[in-house]
């Protein structure tokens, strides 16, 4: 009886939370309700597989750089020692990260590490691919990160992806762009970060995680600039006074694909839209989303022209530079960085990331 009465009173305590001292009314999590470090819905559990998925790829993107290429190869990008040791360093950071969200999600239910398929020959190619990549994966969980049930998980992932975001700044420095040539960092949604990244995955483990998020059919910029074939002008730097590869008023020509393709792991995801006809291009980039027409020139082609315009009005940073997500769209709806998901339906094709600078 004793003991039960005691058993009693300690649940009893442990339920009564209380807030802390010089803390103001409101916030979330702020009062003495331990955290719990797990998914809390579907929504979490497939963001953060979603997430893993990101992390696995940069691990063995980084070290198939590595093992692909000679050291006298990286010395003719004028890549040193310690600039190799600084990716081998990143892809242990992947290590840390990817065990992080395993630890999180549970071993039952985590994604494992896949196969992989890349796009580069050269160094520098791999130094491009790869600042692409960790923004796609760096934009993928901001979109998302805000909008988890699991609070204590979005903190543990934030430490996470601010490591990243170093990651996309030293690999711009590698291939000798300016290393943060916006002000602010854009979220995409789950569905776009998982239409850039699925194509890259070639075959995962029998029974691996399979993720709810939408593919869209693929989009291609024809005429996207590449900063990785102006070695004489872009070598690493701390820093270069180059800070735009692209100017308004120019013009973009587009292609993509139908949907109905079998991508991903093991082809077994299939793109698809909700979408009607093609009508704009929608710019995401710092705080924005922008829309400008599309001129359609035939069944799967088009062009469009790349928008002006400054943040806050004359006198401050351009909306498009750095590394830019466009997509296709039957409309032009507005969206903000919070609720930039309501876009989804209306797209037709894409994102494809847009090299502005």
């Amino acid at each position: 009886m004793r003991v039960s009465a005691i058993t009693s009173a300690v649940a009893a305590v442990a339920s009564i939370t209380y807030a802390l001292p010089f803390t103001p009314a409101g916030g979330l999590g702020t009062n003495s309700t331990p955290p719990v470090y797990r998914p809390l819905s579907d929504f979490d559990l497939h963001s953060l597989n979603l997430a893993l998925h990101q992390e696995y790829i940069e691990l063995d993107l980084f070290h198939n750089g590595l093992a692909k290429f000679s050291a006298e190869d990286f010395e003719k990008a004028g890549l040193g020692p310690a600039d190799r040791y600084l990716m081998e360093f990143m892809a242990d950071q992947e290590v840390g990260h990817a065990t992080m969200i395993t630890n999180i999600v549970g071993p039952n239910r985590a994604a494992k590490r896949c196969n992989y398929t890349y796009p580069f020959h050269t160094v520098r190619e791999f130094v491009d691919f790869s600042q692409k990549l960790t923004r796609f994966g760096e934009s993928g969980t901001y979109g998302f990160l805000e909008h988890l049930n699991s609070r204590p998980s979005a903190e543990l992932l934030l430490n996470a992806i601010s490591t990243e975001a170093r990651q996309q700044m030293i690999f711009r420095q590698f291939e000798g762009l300016f290393p943060t040539p916006f002000w602010f960092v854009p979220g995409i949604t789950q569905s776009m970060h998982w239409t850039l990244l699925a194509p890259y995955i070639t075959s995962c483990p029998a029974g691996n995680f399979h993720l709810g998020w939408q593919n869209f059919p693929a989009l291609t910029i024809t005429n996207n600039p590449n900063a990785s074939t102006l070695a004489n002008e872009t070598m690493p730097a701390i820093s270069r006074n180059r800070t735009q590869l692209s100017a308004p008023g120019k013009q973009l020509h587009f292609s993509w694909e139908a949907p109905g393709k079998a991508v991903g792991p093991n082809g077994t995801y299939t793109t698809s839209t909700n979408a009607s006809t093609p009508q704009f291009v929608a710019w995401i980039s710092q705080l924005n989303t922008t829309f400008t027409p599309f001129t359609r020139t035939s069944n799967f082609s088009g062009t469009t022209v790349q928008p002006g315009g400054a943040i806050f009005g004359n006198g401050t940073a351009p909306v498009i530079n750095g590394t830019v997500f466009v997509a296709l769209t039957d409309s032009d709806p507005y969206v903000t960085p919070f609720n930039l998901t309501m876009l989804n339906p209306h797209i037709v094709a894409g994102p494809a990331l847009y090299q502005s600078g």
